[in-house]
């Protein structure tokens, strides 16, 4: 697990039933109201989504919150590609630098998938930015 992560004990309770029931190994577990966010480990995705995403679905059931699984990368781009995934990313995406310090990474999503990574009032944009930061020290997402 990533340096300086705090889970809740709810959180934990999470990770523990999902790892339980897919065989795969989360890294983090982020809960908002009514979703449930799991990162697991690079290589892991298939078994959590095994059998046509029957799992995810049990798991989805049993704790009554809609489930999104994210496939960790030790390379922030790569991670945000997952992160916004089924929304088409025109590669490159840039890692800059502002003068200020602040690091902050520029996707280009096709014109279609906007809605799709922005999500319903911002949810998914603000999903990966919390996690892109909490994982990588990164301050902010833009989709363009």
């Amino acid at each position: 697990m990533s340096e300086g992560i705090k889970l809740t004990e709810r959180e934990m309770r999470y990770i523990q039933v999902f790892e339980a029931v897919t065989g795969a190994t989360v890294l983090d577990c982020v809960e908002n109201s009514e979703l449930l966010v799991f990162v697991v480990r690079k290589g892991d995705l298939g078994k959590a989504l095994a059998r046509k995403g029957q799992r995810i679905k049990e798991i989805a059931r049993l704790l009554k919150k809609r489930i999104k699984v994210i496939e960790f990368d030790d390379n922030p781009t790569v991670f945000v590609k997952n992160a916004l995934h089924p929304a088409e990313i025109y590669e490159p995406i840039r890692v800059t630098e502002k003068a200020d310090g602040k690091k902050i990474i520029i996707v280009m999503v096709n014109p279609r998938d906007k809605g799709i990574a922005i999500g319903k009032d911002g949810r998914n944009i603000d999903l990966t930015r919390y996690l892109v930061k909490r994982h990588f020290q990164i301050d902010h997402v833009i989709v363009q």
